[in-house]
């Protein structure tokens, strides 16, 4: 006899990751808290930070570094906006930064701030086009 499974697709983020929420809901923050979720299961993926104005969620694997990355992603955003501004230039859709062990991709998509951290060799090609699916 044949035994049905059930297969459930969670577009929540996990359980262990700090989710800090204020305020009402954000379709595109929970579409992209879906997204990271994947991505994050993805060799070479060290954790992300997505933020909005009233929510927030961070899955890293080094918990001691949160901080820090946290305050490299936001400084990396804010200024590739200004160097934006001061060139002319169109909204910035992506930023990558390299590290000598470590490669940082931000994005802003909206009110959304994301800071996908990754290990220098990991491609992150795939991940700006999943993202921007």
């Amino acid at each position: 006899m044949k035994q049905k499974t059930n297969v459930e697709i969670s577009t929540e983020p996990p359980e262990d990751a700090p989710v800090i929420s204020v305020g009402e809901d954000n379709s595109v923050f929970s579409s992209l808290a879906a997204s990271l979720a994947e991505i994050r299961k993805l060799k070479g993926v060290k954790g992300y930070i997505l933020r909005s104005n009233t929510s927030a969620i961070l899955d890293l694997t080094e918990q001691e570094k949160i901080s820090e990355w946290a305050i490299l992603s936001s400084q990396i955003s804010e200024s590739s906006n200004e160097i934006a501004k001061q060139f002319n230039l169109a909204d910035i859709e992506s930023v990558l930064v390299e590290g000598k062990c470590v490669k940082v991709l931000c994005m802003s998509i909206g009110d959304n701030r994301i800071g996908i951290f990754m290990e220098r060799a990991a491609t992150h090609a795939w991940i700006i086009k999943r993202i921007l699916m």
